[in-house]
């Protein structure tokens, strides 16, 4: 018996369905073949609480008791069952690239891939569902999202051949040649396993040890100090895939190349103060910007554009290895040939069954596409699919729906955990007579996967050695090319990553580490090691190595001109006497702008506690970080609203103000003839004057 009344009205409970700005996995049978089905159809289903095997329920606030105040009865099936679920509802999160947020979108190919490539999802005007999950390296699933941090950069293309996953990062280079190295380089990022501290973070010891230690990590170890390990969102993000790739043409033709990932919006970060103060305020920040920016229609966007060499048996260009991960090719020397466009549109139904449960693997390949023998991309192509068996709980991962493809699967592989294909039949092997030999082995190679003969270099025997080569640009080569990039960056980027450097090490404990931290620097730039052993208190040393000049390349800084400021958060500050209309007016200015503008008021609800004006945040919930510019309407003579002031203007964001706003901007030392500072009564001048500066992402005048 229960004392508990079931809750049942009556009244019918509709399926829930995916959100206006959500899109579920396609449906799809375990074998590819397109389902039809309701929006929403793996869903819950029926009105009344049931148990996992559809026996309908009464009472679920309960367990079943031996009278009323009894010991628990082990025959209570529906407690059992509840609990056990529970239990086991986490999986292992992955060993890196833990923390993510992705998205559904669409690839639109232009076709100047044709001449490159046999694979079909790059010609002309084809258009290939896709997945995007963005992430950090080091931090635990539940770590903040501002980070330092290199980000992945992930894309699934659902192409009509099969599966292809780009796996990258927003950073073109790696820490590591070898693959063999990869659990050292995490191990040494990864928190102390003493005290498991510190979270997200390479501040630390075991880190500097070894990239100190390890030379080839130099120019990994500049990028990660820059700004570009601190991004403003996912959607301003560049990505990369790192490694080169060999790409195969109708006529059997090879051609080595490069993927880069181009944001429209432009390449910009935040600042490390912010960072800080949005692992406060919302450590969630970058999944919530590309959730709201596409449930807000400003849909992100990046260009897909590949840098193309010769496929020579020395598989290098211009002196660079192009096996060499830790190395990169300037844009000025190789120019980036764009490919197609990907679109953002749609976010996950659910995070888990499509964000977390999404596996990508460098070895999902269609033809056309070919791993290069970079051994650091061959040590990833073990290694992604093996870490699926562990977190994914066995080889039919690949029957998740986020992970099922676009295309036919006749595979041969049966059973295992999680089996949820139904094979008909008793052949599941080859050659067979029983199945009238199917599944036939393709007869043309335009439609099989047929990897292109390449010639292998002697000596042909088993080697445990380095890649080296003679080269002028090579494998033993770790410091001219972070001297390339350090130098390619305007003097403000170039102060930010000498700070980082300084903070980093100047959390290192151990001061040898800090004394080969500060000598790695030198072998880049002495006037860089300078600054950065100045602030740690230690002598400035000279560099050991041989100096090798490249020319700069203006590719590399991020501070490359004006772009667009779709999805762009403007406050408007505001107060209940604020003339409404002139509030109406500027709403609608910036929502024409593509940007998002947000009310902030003393208070939540309403303006006026009736007006029809919602309000987005009070001065309790609202913080610089969240805003990339404001309007100040309002005196509000308070401690918060001077703070906002504060910290945007110190950040470099343009402010605004009309009306009783001036005197907010006023009272905290800001005049309308200041860099990026917009006063007076004309709402069409400042609104236009704040826009375009937003296209620069911050006033830099303000950081000379």
């Amino acid at each position: 018996m229960t004392d508990t009344k079931p809750d049942e009205t009556g009244s019918t409970c509709p399926p829930p369905g995916p959100a206006l700005d959500q899109r579920e996995p396609e449906y799809r049978s375990p074998t590819g073949e397109p389902v039809n089905a309701e929006p929403g159809a793996r869903g819950p289903r029926g009105e009344a609480l049931t148990t996992s095997q559809g026996v309908v329920m009464s009472d679920t606030d309960h367990a079943l008791k031996a009278g009323p105040r009894g010991p628990l009865l082990v025959q209570d099936f529906h407690f059992r069952e509840k609990i056990t679920h529970f239990d086991h509802e986490r999986i292992p999160e992955r060993v890196v690239h833990a923390r993510g947020a992705g998205a559904h979108g669409v690839f639109r190919a232009n076709g100047a891939a044709a001449e490159l490539t046999r694979a079909k999802f790059l010609r002309a005007e084809v258009e290939t569902p896709v997945f995007v999950r963005f992430s950090t390296v080091a931090g635990s699933r539940g770590s903040a999202d501002t980070v330092r941090d290199t980000r992945g950069f992930a894309t699934k293309f659902y192409t009509d051949e099969g599966v292809y996953d780009l796996v990258g990062n927003n950073i073109p280079v790696f820490f590591i040649q070898e693959a063999i190295k990869f659990p050292d380089v995490i191990h040494a990022a990864k928190p102390h396993p003493d005290r498991e501290i510190p979270q997200a973070q390479t501040a630390h010891d075991t880190f500097w040890d070894f990239v100190t230690l390890h030379t080839e990590a130099t120019a990994h170890t500049f990028w990660s100090m820059s700004d570009r390990a601190l991004p403003r969102s996912f959607r301003m993000m560049e990505g990369f895939g790192i490694h080169t790739f060999r790409l195969v043409n109708d006529a059997g033709n090879t051609t080595l190349v490069k993927f880069h990932w181009k944001p429209r919006l432009g390449v910009h970060s935040m600042l490390w103060e912010e960072t800080q103060l949005t692992g406060g305020f919302d450590p969630d920040f970058h999944r919530r910007d590309l959730a709201d920016a596409i449930e807000a229609g400003a849909f992100p966007e990046w260009d897909l554009g590949v840098q193309v060499f010769p496929d020579s048996p020395e598989q290098t260009f211009e002196g660079i290895d192009l096996l060499d991960p830790t190395k990169i090719v300037p844009e000025e020397l190789a120019p980036v040939q764009i490919i197609g466009t990907l679109q953002l549109n749609a976010n996950p139904v659910n995070f888990f069954a499509e964000t977390e449960q999404i596996a990508f693997c460098p070895d999902h390949l269609v033809p056309g596409i070919e791993p290069s023998d970079d051994p650091l991309l061959q040590g990833r192509l073990f290694s992604y699919l093996d870490t699926q068996l562990t977190r994914l709980g066995g080889p039919n991962f690949t029957q998740l729906p986020i992970n099922r493809p676009h295309a036919p699967v006749n595979d041969n592989f049966r059973d295992g955990m999680h089996q949820t294909g139904v094979h008909p039949g008793i052949n599941a092997y080859k050659p067979n007579s029983t199945g009238g030999g199917c599944p036939f082995t393709a007869l043309t190679a335009d439609r099989a996967y047929v990897e292109s003969p390449t010639p292998i270099a002697p000596p042909a025997r088993k080697v445990r050695m380095s890649a080296n080569t003679d080269a002028p640009v090579s494998f033993s080569d770790h410091y001219s090319q972070p001297r390339m990039f350090y130098r390619s960056l305007t003097p403000v980027e170039q102060r930010h990553l000498g700070e980082a450097f300084a903070f980093e090490l100047g959390k290192c404990e151990d001061e040898t580490i800090r004394e080969r931290g500060v000598q790695m620097v030198a072998e880049v730039d002495t006037d860089l090691a300078g600054f950065v052993a100045t602030q740690l208190g230690l002598p400035v040393p000279q560099p050991k190595s041989t100096v090798v000049e490249l020319a700069p390349s203006p590719a590399l800084s991020q501070l490359r001109g004006a772009f667009p400021v779709d999805g762009r958060k403007v406050a408007i500050v505001v107060d209940d006497a604020v003339d409404t209309s002139m509030l109406d007016d500027l709403v609608r200015y910036f929502q024409r702008a593509a940007t998002s503008p947000m009310v902030v008021a003393p208070h939540a609800g309403k303006l006026n506690h009736q007006s029809g004006i919602a309000i987005d945040r009070s001065f309790a919930t609202m913080r610089s970080v969240e805003f990339d510019a404001a309007v100040f309407l309002t005196a509000a003579s308070d401690h918060r609203v001077d703070l906002l002031i504060g910290e945007m203007w110190r950040h470099g964001k343009p402010l605004a103000a009309a009306g009783a706003g001036e005197e907010a901007m006023k009272r905290n030392g800001i005049a309308g003839d200041q860099a990026g500072a917009y006063l007076g009564e004309d709402l069409e001048r400042i609104s236009n004057g704040l826009v375009d500066a937003l296209g620069e992402h911050r006033v830099w005048a303000r950081f000379s």
